[in-house]
């Protein structure tokens, strides 16, 4: 398996020359994801989803995708991660794990931008069992939040060579970096986050920790923090009117914007101390 960036040849273009260099470029490749369950002689394969994703923390990626998802509802009901080749990683669940196989029966492409390709509604969401985060907690000081993104700038290794990925950071309420993790696709670097703290055994829910994300808060985005009972999601960019009435009905605070020492509060401020 390759790493996670890419060599190619370039021209830099300027109104003064031509400049013919090396450069590195993060990659992207297709990962098909599978699932393995049922008992003894009766156990089955299934394609589950097929994700645009630069390679790395690939198992992560997979627990995490299938936690977020409402698949799986903790990693104690995973026996096994494994390669079956490149790009395919087979799943082995717990004989024990229900599997509602009529659900996955269409193949779920994702994009490395879409995250929920076909989840258009809230309703959708609302299927899946989710935890809730506690009222008010934790409470997070407005200084905190604003050196969030400047820990997740100098903790990206790959965007310092490429420039064209994503990140997830899980911070403490006081703003310690306890976790990070990049990706071409936004929804990847959060199922991967989720996905490593999940195989490192965190308890769940996660009602401690903070979700930051580099791009722009999508609804696919606070889904999967609410799958997990984060209770607040920042991000550099913008939320989308979905994300903003799905964290409401979550109980999750959504900052946007996050950018110097200034961010907007789109849900349940009670978090943010004066």
């Amino acid at each position: 398996m390759e790493g996670n960036t890419r060599s190619v040849f370039t021209r830099t273009v300027t109104p003064e020359q031509v400049l013919e260099r090396a450069d590195v470029l993060a990659a992207e490749e297709p990962l098909e994801i599978r699932i393995s369950h049922g008992a003894g002689g009766q156990r089955r394969r299934l394609p589950v989803a097929v994700t645009m994703r630069t390679p790395g923390e690939d198992e992560d990626l997979a627990t995490g995708f299938l936690f977020t998802e409402g698949i799986i509802r903790d990693a104690g009901q995973i026996m096994s991660v494994k390669w079956l080749e490149d790009n395919t990683i087979l799943v082995e669940l717990q004989p024990a794990v229900p599997v509602d196989e009529q659900r996955l029966t269409r193949h779920l492409f994702t994009s490395s931008s879409c995250g929920l390709c076909g989840k258009a509604s809230l309703d959708a969401v609302q299927t899946v069992a989710c935890h809730f985060p506690k009222t008010g907690h934790p409470r997070v000081d407005r200084q905190t939040l604003f050196g969030l993104p400047a820990v997740l700038r100098q903790a990206q290794k790959t965007f310092d060579a490429t420039g064209g990925l994503h990140a997830a950071g899980l911070y403490d309420a006081g703003g310690n970096l306890l976790l990070l993790r990049e990706d071409i696709g936004r929804h990847n670097a959060v199922d991967k986050v989720i996905g490593a703290a999940l195989r490192n055994a965190w308890p769940l829910p996660f009602r401690d920790q903070l979700l930051l994300v580099s791009g722009r808060a999508g609804f696919e985005l606070v889904q999967k923090a609410a799958m997990a009972g984060i209770p607040l999601l920042a991000a550099v960019g913008a939320p989308s009117s979905l994300s903003a009435e799905l964290a409401a009905i979550s109980g999750m605070t959504l900052v946007g914007f996050l950018r110097g020492e200034r961010f907007n509060i789109y849900t349940h401020p009670e978090r943010i101390a004066d």
